[in-house]
């Protein structure tokens, strides 16, 4: 007998539906973001839909009004008010077919962040960023757009390739919807192309001599390793994260050396990088030692 009420049989149509249409699951993960994670949500859908525009524009049909896209938040347990700021966001009907919350016990690392989020994720591709600000969601159409360009595996963001063409420029606006309180700190954003702004000397330093380092031991074949902006094809993440032997920042190094060794197709997109907008950086002196711990081991390994 065919005993199941209507209602939930139509949600179950609907949500088969939406899993039908997602192609893109962008992968959040956070930890104490509650005065970001509303700002990149906004960004993100902005983003999201102009890019659905310009297609529209190149008499490319979306396939239903249901967003194509996901945004799937991977909470470490923050200690303010970051989930219920998403479950207030969940009730704006703007956000609440695209915004999923899942959330973890505890602060247990970036890869792992990525992985859980990679289970609920429905989309053809994962488009992995962070919930600070530091990574400008108007970049995921250019990630998208390269993609298609040459039907890639990885896309990555890089913060030290020159653009070579003017139509690169990501972070020419950020918003102009909330503009004059917000725009000194926005200033920040603004500035130009491809770069990091925002970091002191050190900290420059330190991930330059990162990148050397990986170059040096591991000959990627990428110019930016430690980034974390990305959009993968699901099957080659799904592929790639089951052999990883790394957490923290290492993880984001060891998948592109992995990737160009099993020949996947890599490509990068220059992005500007801007320093944490609110709160602090959590790159502490702690982590790029164990960076470059990770990175002798990943050495051996390989």
């Amino acid at each position: 007998g065919n005993n199941t009420p209507i209602g939930e049989k139509e949600k179950k149509k609907e949500r088969r539906a939406m899993g039908d249409t997602v192609k893109y699951s962008i992968i959040v993960p956070t930890y104490n973001e509650q005065l970001n994670i509303a700002m990149l949500l906004a960004l993100i859908v902005e983003a999201m839909e102009e890019g659905t525009k310009r297609k529209e524009g190149r008499k490319i049909s979306p396939s239903s009004s249901t967003p194509s896209y996901e945004v799937i938040v991977v909470d470490d347990n923050s200690q303010d008010q970051t989930q219920q700021t998403i479950q207030k966001l969940q009730k704006i009907e703007k956000y609440r077919d695209v915004l999923r919350l899942k959330p973890r016990k505890g602060k247990l690392g970036l890869g792992s962040a990525y992985i859980h989020g990679l289970q609920f994720a429905r989309g053809e591709f994962v488009i992995l960023m962070d919930a600070d600000l530091s990574h400008n969601p108007k970049a995921i159409p250019e990630f998208i757009r390269k993609q298609e360009e040459g039907d890639y595996d990885v896309v990555t963001g890089t913060r030290y390739l020159a653009s070579s063409s003017s139509s690169l420029s990501i972070s020419s606006r950020i918003t102009n919807s909330s503009s004059s309180t917000k725009s000194s700190r926005k200033s920040k954003i603004k500035e130009q192309e491809c770069g990091v702004y925002g970091w002191d000397t050190r900290r420059k330093l330190t991930s330059r001599v990162a990148n050397y380092l990986a170059h040096v031991l591991l000959n990627p074949g990428v110019s930016d390793l430690t980034g974390s902006f990305r959009l993968y094809r699901k099957t080659t993440f799904q592929a790639l994260v089951s052999s990883m032997q790394s957490v923290g920042y290492v993880f984001q190094m060891e998948i592109i050396v992995r990737a160009k060794r099993r020949g996947f197709k890599v490509a990068e997109v220059p992005i500007s990088f801007v320093d944490r907008v609110y709160g602090s950086s959590k790159l502490g002196a702690s982590e790029i030692i164990g960076y470059l711990k990770g990175l002798v081991s990943l050495f051996m390994r390989i």
